[in-house]
C-alpha cells in the first residue's frame, strides 16, 4: 500500500509483554500517536484550547507479524476517505526498512465542537493537511 507520510518510531522497553513481543495495545498507541502528531504539527490542531477536537469513533488493526523491543518501526499514514466532518486514516506498521508489514489498521475521527460535542466541518489548514494525505 502507498502512504503519503512516514514516521520512524522506536519501540520501548515497556512495550514488550510477558510473551516477549510488543503487546497489541501498543500498535493502537503508535497509530494514534502518528495521526495526532500530524494533526498538531501539519494541521495546526490545538488539542488544549481549540474549538474543535477529533474523537475516535472506530478503530481496527490486523496483526501480521510479531515485533520485539528494541525494534524501530516505520509507520505509514494516509487518508482513505475525507468527509465533511470525518476522516478515515489508514495506517501501515512496517519494520524500519519497510521490508515487512507487521500490522495494518484504520482510525476514524469525527471532528466535533469541544463544548457541544456536535460535528463540525473540517476547514482551513486542518483540511489542507488531511487532503495532503490522500493517496489515489
Amino acid at each position: 500500500m502507498t502512504y503519503a507520510h512516514w514516521e520512524l518510531v522506536p519501540t520501548r522497553w515497556k512495550d514488550n509483554d510477558v510473551y516477549g513481543h510488543v503487546n497489541n495495545v501498543v500498535h493502537y498507541s503508535l497509530m494514534d500517536t502518528v495521526i495526532n502528531d500530524w494533526l498538531i504539527t501539519e494541521g495546526g490542531l490545538d488539542i488544549h484550547t481549540g474549538d474543535a477536537i477529533g474523537l475516535c469513533v472506530e478503530s481496527h488493526c490486523n496483526y501480521l507479524a510479531a515485533v520485539e523491543f528494541p525494534e524501530k518501526l516505520a509507520i505509514g499514514l494516509r487518508v482513505g476517505k475525507l468527509g465533511r466532518s470525518s476522516v478515515r486514516y489508514e495506517i501501515g506498521i512496517h519494520r524500519a526498512n519497510r521490508s515487512e508489514v507487521v500490522a495494518e489498521g484504520h482510525f476514524v475521527h469525527v471532528f466535533v465542537d469541544r463544548t457541544s460535542r456536535r460535528p463540525v466541518e473540517i476547514t482551513g489548514r486542518l483540511r489542507a493537511s488531511l487532503e495532503a494525505l490522500v493517496v489515489d
